[in-house]
């Protein structure tokens, strides 16, 4: 009610109060708001661009952390004694002051390793759903946003503004695997792990030829050795021997067109599973491709529920709220959304996802200090095949998860060569930090 725009009250409270800082989880100042001796007030942002989508800006409307953290921001609980004080002196009172969930060293690594590319990532606390980093590229400098505005407006293909990682629909290509097996084994429960196939490199059904990626001849592959090496082919087979109906089921309660438990502003991710759809179509949708589309906030989402035994934590990023002595106005807790697997399904898909990394596509992150599982994925988004976002989606360790790490980068390739060390590096620094 506050943040409506209608409501004059939130005038009332800036006449008062001056916004109040933001915060990292570790005390580090992520915004500010610095008064010269006129008491003109200017926002600031010491770290520039690092967190510009998630903590957002104040100026020309809101986004990020200042949106959804508005009302603390321009409320006080300063004391009686400083409020006194103030009005004698005709200044305004500190806002409450934000501390996030957000971690400056992950966010760092996710900004260098994102690079010049465009793209998202997400990195979350698997046990209760805190964001630890949120990266999209390109990017923007806060503290320039009034100087900016009008050249992002009247830019057309401008995408500066818009938050990747929440809001940003890709093909997920074959990280989608992960959900079509999940289904395999609900629809044979008693012979999925006696599934086998045949993989000379392609898969021809209705008409239509399905090709690995690169061509790739997989042989003689089994259930989890389908997933590992990221067989097209043999999901190919598995999506027709599926019944529709109950996939649509699993994917709504996937919260696939559906809304997903979050309060930061997101795109819903689509997908439509009927038997509307023709066998080529439905071959397409059981490996990622086709029409499906999915937010990297989303699949982190699922990711995090395989990692945390089928439970799923809501995401969130405000941690809690103090006024300006130190005072704790109001803390937020970790928040169960329910469960959307079963204990033994979870173990089955986290053994499969260990597989990739051992001896599948995300060989890059075997052998380190700590285990992974994940699951790489390489998405064709037009109708050149050399055109691919590169995808990775895991956690670690893997027999105790504690992080989950979902990366895209787009137009560039292979999910193994260029998701899978960029995940590396976060992994190393989420480890690092806790030593």
């Amino acid at each position: 009610m506050i943040n409506n725009s209608y409501n004059s009250r939130q005038e009332l409270l800036l006449s008062r109060n001056y916004r109040g800082n933001i915060y990292s989880r570790n005390g580090e100042l992520l915004a500010e708001t610095v008064l010269d001796q006129e008491q003109n007030e200017v926002r600031v942002y010491p770290y520039g661009s690092l967190f510009a989508h998630i903590v957002g800006y104040s100026t020309k409307g809101r986004m990020g952390v200042e949106a959804l953290a508005n009302y603390y921001l321009i409320n006080t609980n300063t004391s009686l004694a400083n409020k006194a004080a103030n009005d004698v002196a005709g200044l305004k009172n500190p806002g409450d002051n934000v501390y996030t969930t957000l971690d400056v060293q992950i966010q760092q690594v996710a900004d260098e390793q994102l690079n010049i590319y465009k793209g998202a990532i997400v990195v979350t606390e698997v046990s209760t759903g805190r964001i630890l980093a949120m990266v999209s590229h390109p990017n923007f400098d806060p503290n320039r946003i009034q100087e900016i505005w009008d050249s992002l407006l009247e830019d057309e293909d401008s995408s500066v503004l818009f938050n990747r990682a929440t809001q940003g629909l890709y093909p997920p290509g074959s990280t989608f695997k992960v959900i079509t097996a999940l289904e395999y084994m609900r629809q044979k429960p008693d012979t999925y792990d006696e599934y086998s196939f045949n993989c000379p490199g392609y898969f021809e059904a209705d008409g239509r030829r399905i090709s690995c990626f690169h061509g790739m001849n997989h042989g003689r592959v089994d259930f989890e050795q389908s997933l590992a090496q990221s067989c097209n082919s043999s999901f190919a087979n598995i999506g027709l021997e599926l019944d529709r109906e109950a996939f649509s089921e699993t994917l709504d309660a996937l919260l696939f067109n559906q809304p997903l438990p979050v309060t930061l502003s997101y795109s819903e991710s689509r997908i439509h599973v009927s038997y509307e759809l023709s066998g080529s179509e439905m071959m397409q949708t059981a490996f990622g491709q086709g029409k499906t589309q999915i937010t990297p906030l989303h699949l982190n989402m699922i990711t995090s529920a395989i990692a945390n035994g089928g439970v799923l934590m809501k995401p969130y990023v405000i941690d809690h709220v103090e006024n300006d002595g130190g005072r704790v106005i109001k803390s937020f807790r970790p928040d169960s959304f329910g469960r959307l697997m079963s204990e033994e399904e979870t173990a089955v898909l986290r053994q499969m996802m260990i597989s990739v990394v051992e001896t599948g596509t995300a060989k890059k992150l075997s052998g380190l200090e700590y285990t992974v599982a994940g699951k790489t994925g390489s998405a064709e988004y037009n109708d050149v095949k050399e055109d691919n976002h590169a995808w990775f989606t895991g956690f670690a360790p893997a027999e105790n998860p504690e992080v989950c790490v979902t990366i895209i980068v787009e137009s560039c390739g292979d999910g193994g060569d260029y998701a899978v060390p960029i995940a590396r590096r976060l992994f190393d620094a989420y480890f690092k930090g806790k030593k």
